[in-house]
Formats: C-alpha cells, sequence, structure tokens
C-alpha cells in the first residue's frame, strides 16, 4: 500500500509538471497566435473587398455590354436576326455530334 501511495504521488506531481509546462507553452504561444489570427483576418477582409469591387466592375462591364447589343439590334434588325439563326444552326450542328 506504501508503493501505491509513492506512485500516486509521482504520477500526480508528474502530472501537474506536464500540465504546468502545457500551460507555459500556451501563454508564450497566445500572442503570436493573435497576431497571426489578426493578419489572417485582415487578408480576409480585402480579398472580400477585392471581390465586391470586381463583382462591381463585372456588373457594370455586363450592363454597357447589354446597351451595346441593344442598340445593335435596334439599329440593324434584320442581320440581328441573321447572326441569331446563324448562331442557332451552328449550334444545333454541335449539339447533334
Amino acid at each position: 500500500m506504501a508503493q501505491t501511495l509513492v506512485s500516486n504521488d509521482v504520477s500526480s506531481s508528474t502530472s501537474d509538471r506536464l500540465a504546468s509546462m502545457a500551460h507555459e507553452a500556451i501563454d508564450r504561444a497566445t500572442p503570436r497566435v493573435s497576431r497571426a489570427e489578426q493578419e489572417v483576418r485582415g487578408a480576409a477582409t480585402k480579398a472580400a473587398d477585392s471581390a465586391k469591387l470586381l463583382q462591381e466592375h463585372a456588373m457594370q462591364a455586363a450592363e454597357e455590354n447589354l446597351r451595346s447589343v441593344r442598340s445593335f439590334i435596334g439599329n440593324n434588325p434584320l442581320a440581328a436576326a441573321g447572326i441569331a439563326f446563324a448562331a442557332g444552326a451552328l449550334l444545333s450542328a454541335l449539339v447533334r455530334r
């Protein structure tokens, strides 16, 4: 029974030392991890802002192109119909193969 008490004391002190070492390691790593988290959040924010800006530019370009196509169709209705027919025939031929 005395050996059991000594064994428990040794394992208890070993556990306490290991827990203390783990806490110290976490305390040392916390500032670096915090800085890394801030950098990642900053990069994510920049990426989101860039994506939003690109989306806005794409929407503006699409609207401008749509206006241009509508203008072409309004000024050249027969040519637009011919182009649409040719595109449909070409697409139909490609799908059949």
